[in-house]
């Protein structure tokens, strides 16, 4: 070998060995710094004409493992999302309470029942009267803060993915530029490890905000993909954005580069997949819930105050609005109920008898004549005659006694769709509420609709994620009945009939199922229905979607003429019995608040919601359940957090171990690089050395 060959060869030798201890002196001072990784610098044998010529730098390169940043990404995204979920579902559940304190919510209940049987004890105590309407009233307010919380608490989350997507936005636009910034710095040999760093410290936290698929590029750098595939990053950075209205589910959208078709993405993970499965699932389980238990818990204290009578008795009871026309809400009664006229003293004045199943009515134990649903109102007025009357207007019926009497109902044996007949009507209401609670409508298949015809409701179809899968507007038909309604709700072209099916059960409860493949579920854009003339629309009638069902617990309060005079309250009960002219109303009775008390531990029917599908049971069994499906969703959202962090970090720990600066190995090099510098400037000096010897012989 040449002198000129060995000094290239100690020359490129020594400057490899300058490039490695610089490196090495970059890992030691970076080894607290966030997001840094570690570098080694790439050596290859220089070769020139087959011999041996030294060593050149092949590039300085990040030691990482893409199996194991991929991991550490799926991993922390997961955590992020049931981070995000524990977070705010915690939040759901300190909104109930402490189940070990007074202010629990559900114990709330328990101390109406408590007020009412203690008010048997003493029926003629206002006090007593007040206390336990005091407590109806705190149930209904802390259902309504709870309720409103709820609502609230959806409006925070709403606002975050709002902040996460300009957030994602933002951190897709950096990565591009560094795309470029990493390309270039290849292109010219020059170290691109900085700006990759940085670029892992923001791809690193865009998996936290969502799943994304990344893949290295030709030339350096990354692409970036959703689920499915639809750029995100890369020369240039897609446009994420967020959509949604306050009746339907939430969904995000790219807009690709050079683009104007905006594409529907699938989340499975990170902080947004976190909170639109918040504010489209488990918060609206939680007030879905709520409103059931809180309307059916209003519905066991109608009940029972309904077929209870008041001393005195009051001279007008007054109905709800049920968004039917009478002839339709007199159809499908069975049973018997009982109207009375008493005079202020309790005695009877008037007795009607009304046999729903046979169609008949009965004035004072006399002879029975017959009415249809159609004659109802005037058959009632004719017995009524001289005593009081009956009116009916805008949804609502409405008694009134003359002559200085008052009124009161034996509910007996009648019932339509689970409700006796002045529950129906809701004459002796201790809770009026401002809307459509209770969606067993009573209607059947035979039943008239009501709707305008002509009218429209527009359905959204969604995959059980949130994206869209077709909107569907459904025109009220002309033709007259609830089959007809239905044809047109499940019609194959114009409704909904590809993706599911509504129907009606035996209750009047319309409810969709979604059907398999899609599992499609069901929300209401726009609702331009009504029944009948200022009547509620389809979506307030029967309780679809989530704007219907949202304020349901918020509906409710008590009503006004027992708040304001306690001694309205109705204790006591009807004596059927009694002829005219015997006391049928007595001071002293506690009957009717005996049963109050009672309504608690009385079986009914709760429709699905949340996460408990439709059970009968009592309404005490169904606080029970409720508060803790609260506390066990909480818990396990917890548990999943725990979880998934716990995976997150040894996922992270396993590719610090591999990225890290570990100082023993990096104190290791840097002696190994300085005694090949060392050897290198020996050999260098041997040359020169030599050169020197060779010159002075000449």
């Amino acid at each position: 070998m040449s002198l000129s060959a060995t000094l290239r060869t100690a020359s490129s030798g020594l400057q490899a060995a300058q490039a490695s201890l610089r490196t090495v002196s970059d890992n030691i001072s970076n080894v607290n710094t966030p997001g840094y990784v570690r570098k080694a610098v790439d050596q290859e044998s220089l070769v020139v004409n087959g011999a041996g010529m030294g060593v050149k730098i092949g590039g300085i390169r990040r030691v990482t493992d893409q199996y194991l940043q991929l991991a550490s990404l799926t991993a922390a995204s997961d955590a992020k999302r049931w981070d995000a979920v524990a977070e705010y579902l915690d939040n759901a559940q300190s909104l109930f309470g402490n189940p070990g304190n007074d202010g629990f919510f559900f114990n709330r209940l328990d101390k109406i029942f408590a007020g009412f049987s203690t008010v048997a004890d003493d029926p003629s105590s206002t006090l007593l009267r007040g206390q336990a309407l005091s407590n109806v009233q705190d149930f209904l307010t802390e259902a309504d803060r709870i309720n409103s919380q709820l609502v609230s608490l959806g409006d925070t989350v709403e606002t975050r993915i709002t902040a996460g997507i300009d957030r994602a936005n933002h951190l897709l636009e950096q990565i591009s530029v560094l795309n470029a910034d990493i390309k270039r710095a290849s292109l010219v040999g020059a170290d691109a490890s900085g700006s990759e760093n940085i670029q892992s410290q923001l791809l690193d936290e865009l998996s936290g905000l969502m799943n994304v698929r990344i893949a290295g590029r030709d030339g350096g750098g990354v692409d970036v993909r959703s689920a499915e595939g639809v750029l995100l990053a890369g020369d240039q950075p897609a446009k994420l954005n967020y959509v949604s209205t306050d009746s339907t589910p939430g969904y995000i959208t790219a807009l690709p580069a050079n683009s104007t078709l905006e594409q529907p993405i699938e989340l499975t993970s990170g902080e947004l997949k976190g909170l639109t499965e918040l504010r489209d699932v488990e918060l609206p389980k939680i007030y879905e819930q709520l409103g059931e238990f809180v309307s059916k818990a209003v519905d066991q204290l109608n009940a029972a105050h309904n077929d209870a009578a008041a001393y005195p008795p009051p001279a007008t009871m007054a109905g709800r609005n049920t968004g039917l026309d009478l002839t339709t809400a007199v159809t499908g009664f069975t049973g018997t109920s009982t109207i009375a006229i008493v005079n202020a003293a309790g005695v009877m004045q008037r007795s009607i008898t009304v046999n729903f199943t046979a169609g008949t009515m009965s004035v004072n134990g006399g002879a029975a004549t017959a009415f249809t649903p159609a004659t109802f109102l005037a058959d009632l007025n004719t017995a009524l005659t001289g005593f009081g009357n009956a009116t009916f207007s805008g949804g609502a019926l409405t008694l009134n006694a003359t002559g200085g009497n008052g009124l009161a109902i034996d509910e007996g044996t009648s019932n339509k769709a689970g409700r006796a007949f002045s529950h129906f009507f809701g004459l002796n209401d201790l809770i009026k509420t401002t809307g459509q609670a209770n969606y067993a409508t009573g209607l059947t298949a035979a039943s008239p609709h009501g709707f305008t015809p002509g009218d429209q409701i527009s359905l959204r179809l969604s995959h059980p994620d949130g994206r869209p899968i077709r909107d569907v507007n459904v025109t009220v038909p002309a033709a007259a009945n609830m089959s007809d309604l239905l044809n047109s709700l499940n019609n194959n072209a114009t409704g909904v009939g590809l993706y599911g099916a509504f129907s009606l059960d035996s209750n009047g409860v319309l409810t969709f199922a979604g059907s398999a493949p899609l599992n499609a579920k069901l929300s209401v854009a726009t609702d331009n229905t009504e029944r009948g003339a200022g009547g509620p629309s389809i979506s307030q009638f029967f309780g679809l979607g989530v704007q219907a069902r949202a304020s349901r617990a918020s509906q409710f309060a008590l009503n006004p003429a027992l708040q304001s005079d306690p001694t309205k309250l109705a204790a006591g009960k009807l004596d059927t019995a009694a002829a005219v002219g015997q006391v049928a109303v007595r001071p002293g009775d506690g009957q009717g608040a005996l049963a109050i008390a009672g309504a608690g531990e009385t079986s009914t029917l709760f429709q699905a919601a949340g996460s408990l599908g439709q059970v009968t049971m009592s309404l005490s069994r169904y606080a029970s359940e409720f508060g803790g499906t609260v506390g066990r969703v909480a818990a396990a959202a917890e548990t999943r957090k725990e979880s998934a962090e716990g995976v997150a970090r040894e996922a992270t720990n396993r590719r610090q171990a591999v990225e890290g600066v570990n100082l023993d190995e990096e104190l290791v090099n840097l002696t190994t690089y300085q005694q090949a510098f060392n050897a290198s400037a020996r050999m260098i000096q041997a040359a020169s050395d030599l050169f020197e010897v060779l010159v002075n012989m000449v």
